[in-house]
């Protein structure tokens, strides 16, 4: 008897140690309930972004990018990069231009956009914006 209890007692500790080590390794989980504002609002950016992609990946679109300096792949990761509130201004402003024209409207907006993030630093896409060294 004295001889399992020995043996129990070392085993009982690294259990309980064991116990111990999974319980603060996993974080409890927390429910909140959504709102049907925020899944309306989070469906309308993916279809803004989806249109806005959809429209940037045109040939002519691309076209009048490159021919302007830009780089379509470089556009498709600012793109990336954009807040849902900037998708929402630049999808209005693409509801807002007249149908039929050459989108021109969008492509000054994306150049002034992508301008703004090189200015700031976040990016190095033009030669002519001179950067503070670092």
């Amino acid at each position: 008897m004295d001889k399992l209890r020995r043996l129990t007692k070392p085993v009982s500790h690294l259990v309980v140690l064991g116990m111990l080590a999974l319980s603060l390794h996993f974080p409890a989980a927390n429910a909140a309930m959504v709102g049907t504002e925020a899944v309306v609002n989070a469906a309308q950016v993916q279809q803004s972004r989806e249109r806005i992609v959809s429209t940037l990946n045109r040939d002519d679109v691309k076209a009048q990018l490159m021919a302007r300096g830009v780089d379509p792949s470089q556009v498709q990761a600012r793109l990336d990069s954009l807040t849902d509130e900037e998708v929402q201004t630049l999808a209005t402003k693409m509801d807002q231009l007249p149908a039929g024209g050459d989108g021109l409207g969008v492509l000054v907006f994306l150049f002034v956009l992508l301008l703004i993030t090189d200015i700031m630093g976040f990016t190095n896409i033009f030669p002519f914006v001179k950067h503070p060294k670092r």
